[in-house]
């Protein structure tokens, strides 16, 4: 299978899916959070109950049932494989948007303390609700957008000190 994608459900089933098994999958969007999917004559209600992109892990009801997901991209493979830790994250002094949508809530102000995981804000993307959480503990110094902004692919939100 070339770069597959690790997704490890309830850290304990862990699968690897390539660009073309997700391709394959039958999957409609029924909501603003929601999906059908259809799996050997078995159909699936999934439900987005949170998302973290950063640490890409999201909480997931599938048929009513809440289990925790966490995706590894090919590179995160990689950089597992040659035995280097992954530690860029925690220097972040800024968060862009990472794609192009509407700012639904913020939910920091300036100056506030924020510890790793926080929530800092809501953009609404693709018909769905992304939560940007914080990708390291630090203060907020500067808020880029506000409530009901378009923002565009990499536009400054959020500045740390």
């Amino acid at each position: 299978m070339d770069n597959p994608y690790t997704v490890v459900v309830d850290g304990t089933s862990e699968f690897q899916l390539s660009k073309e098994d997700i391709a394959s999958l039958d999957i409609i969007k029924t909501g603003p959070n929601g999906f059908h999917l259809l799996k050997d004559g078995t159909s699936y209600h999934i439900q987005m109950v949170e998302m973290q992109f950063n640490a890409r892990t999201y909480t997931v009801s599938v048929n009513g049932t809440e289990h925790q997901v966490s995706i590894n991209t090919p590179l995160d493979g990689l950089i597992k494989a040659m035995g280097f830790a992954s530690n860029g994250q925690k220097s972040i002094d800024s968060i862009m948007a990472p794609m192009p949508g509407l700012i639904l809530d913020i939910l920091v102000s300036e100056g506030q303390e924020v510890e790793e995981d926080d929530q800092l804000l809501i953009l609404e993307a693709m018909k769905m609700e992304n939560i940007i959480a914080s990708p390291r503990s630090g203060i907020i110094k500067k808020i880029g957008v506000k409530k009901g902004d378009a923002v565009d692919k990499k536009q400054l939100l959020i500045e740390f000190e």
